[in-house]
């Protein structure tokens, strides 16, 4: 079984530049991730932040800990985004603790961890997903020639002015590649077509370390499978063991908790906002609005259909498209989601029915997430900075750049290395 990573397919701002080649995550350290934060913190108040360290963690796994450190409920910890697994990465938690007395005692703890608490403080209110100003990626591409950097200063050039196209990158898809599939039996309530892809099928990705396992479920052998699955995919687990306990494959799906199966559905929603935007940007129209748009303002989040007149102005030369303010937004379709209208909707309802899904399959849903969004077709690179040399790990070359919440960084590596892979992505973590 062969499967493309899921971007692999996707259209290139810069096709015809040439790209850098080379690899990234040689080591961890050549790949780190530094959270800004929003707002800065009173100094007083019920909510502990902690600004966290951490490498082959998830961010979920440090939630997971603290809160047993702590002594609280995993409830009360809490954070602005998830962080890659293989990276070393910088970001808050904070965990609502009213009592302030024993706060020394309790950050000693820490340093039991394999993570690495760099400062803390007191906030009046807790920390809510996507309360971050941006994200600061600092990264080493390696097996590269270094003069290559110039290639990569033509295409991050051309980022600047056009903006980077806002792909969902492969690590939302899983370490298989099929999240999106796992995802849309489970929104059409396929509960055993979920777990045959969630569990079975075995094959992919080569070297699979549940491929034992994945070929004891398709025997039906649960017993079996549940002893050789590795104790790292924790939600794997919490379904096989309902299916050994003899419990029915939709409520094997329901052990698995909210965040996981919401996780699911937004793979669903990603691969299907990937398709709207491919498009997009095969036409020419990633950065241009047109008549029944949903236009995104970058700086307030602040959404608005629209019309001929404004797509005409805002459009013109010396409008807020052209500055990066605005932009034209796609579908993370769901039963709330604003809708586009005209052209604009019929291609984004294609997306969707690529799915072979329908609008209706979105509505009256009660046992999983199924909240819609929309996000930006691009986003500004900001603060770039290139390099090339050698250091005692080899050649290399060197981008650091800011991206704003919920984008990938592997999505602007991706246009500087113009990287083509079968290869798995190995991200099985958050």
């Amino acid at each position: 079984m062969t499967t493309l990573t899921a971007t692999a397919a996707l259209a290139y701002l810069t096709e015809g530049m040439p790209g850098t080649g080379g690899i990234i995550r040689q080591r961890p350290d050549d790949f780190c991730v530094e959270e800004q934060p929003l707002e800065d913190l009173a100094g007083k108040g019920e909510h502990l932040y902690l600004y966290i360290e951490k490498r082959k963690a998830t961010t979920i796994d440090v939630a997971r800990r603290l809160a047993k450190l702590f002594r609280v409920s995993r409830q009360s910890v809490s954070y602005a985004g998830l962080k890659d697994k293989h990276a070393v990465t910088r970001q808050q938690f904070s965990i609502h603790l009213p009592d302030a007395s024993d706060d020394q005692k309790l950050l000693a703890r820490i340093s039991y961890t394999k993570f690495n608490l760099l400062w803390s403080d007191r906030h009046t209110r807790k920390l809510r997903r996507g309360q971050l100003k941006c994200n600061r990626f600092v990264i080493y591409i390696r097996n590269v020639d270094p003069t290559r950097v110039v290639h990569a200063k033509r295409i991050v050039d051309r980022l600047i002015d056009s903006g980077v196209p806002n792909f969902i990158g492969d690590q939302r898809f899983g370490y298989r590649q099929n999240n999106d599939r796992i995802g849309r039996a489970m929104l059409l309530g396929d509960w055993q077509e979920m777990l045959d892809e969630l569990l079975g099928r075995p094959g992919y990705p080569p070297n699979d370390d549940a491929e034992a396992g994945r070929n004891a479920y398709d025997c039906g052998d649960y017993h079996q499978a549940i002893d050789l699955w590795p104790r790292k995919l924790r939600y794997d687990r919490q379904a096989l063991d309902a299916l050994r306990q003899g419990k029915s494959p939709e409520d094997a799906v329901m052990t698995m908790g909210w965040h996981q199966r919401g996780f699911l559905f937004n793979a669903l929603q990603s691969g299907i906002f990937n398709r709207a935007l491919d498009r997009r940007l095969r036409e020419g129209s990633m950065g241009t609005l047109l008549a029944g748009d949903v236009a995104f303002g970058h700086a307030d989040r602040e959404m608005f259909v629209v019309d001929e007149e404004t797509a005409r102005i805002e459009t013109a030369p010396g409008g807020r498209t052209h500055r990066q303010v605005i932009s034209p937004s796609g579908p993370m379709w769901g039963a709330d989601m604003l809708r586009a209208a005209g052209r604009v909707a019929e291609a984004e309802l294609d997306a969707l029915h690529e799915y072979d899904l329908t609008e209706s399959d979105l509505i009256g849903k009660d046992k999983h997430p199924a909240m819609g969004s929309r996000r930006p077709l691009r986003v500004p690179l900001i603060n770039p900075d290139l390099s090339g040399g050698v250091d005692r790990h080899g050649p290399y070359i060197r981008i650091a750049f800011d991206l704003s919440r919920g984008s990938f960084a592997t999505v602007v590596l991706r246009e500087i290395m113009k990287y083509h892979t079968d290869e798995p992505v190995n991200d099985n973590d958050e």
